[in-house]
């Protein structure tokens, strides 16, 4: 093997760790949704962000919303308000997911249009 193709294994390697890291925290039914509404929202509470993302029960975003904390893609306020108030908001690392979330929304929609037509 000659180092040409054992470089270009060792790219291909470390490029597949990188999705399968980027899969790791953002696979689920959710996490890309509610990445997706808070980009479109910004800053939003706990239950308007319930209401916003479609079919998600509130244990289910609670817990996806702990782990996108966990990963710095989200932070999380609590306001000193009666009843208590929580907020949560990308962060400015959750905020460079912009353009793969866009990418993959265009994707979306041109897959669309190619299995259904335009």
């Amino acid at each position: 093997m000659n180092d040409i193709t054992t470089l270009r294994r060792a790219k291909c390697k470390s490029t597949l760790i990188a999705i399968r890291d980027t899969m790791d925290i953002l696979s689920g039914k959710w996490k890309i949704n509610i990445v997706g509404t808070l980009m479109v929202n910004g800053k939003m509470r706990f239950m308007d962000l319930l209401r916003e993302v479609d079919g998600i029960a509130a244990k289910m975003l609670s817990k996806e919303l702990q782990e996108l904390e966990t990963n710095k893609l989200i932070t999380r306020t609590v306001q000193n308000t009666k009843p208590i108030t929580v907020e949560y908001e990308l962060t400015q690392h959750g905020k460079t997911l912009n353009p793969i979330i866009d990418a993959i929304a265009d994707w979306g929609t041109e897959h669309r249009n190619e299995l259904f037509g335009k």
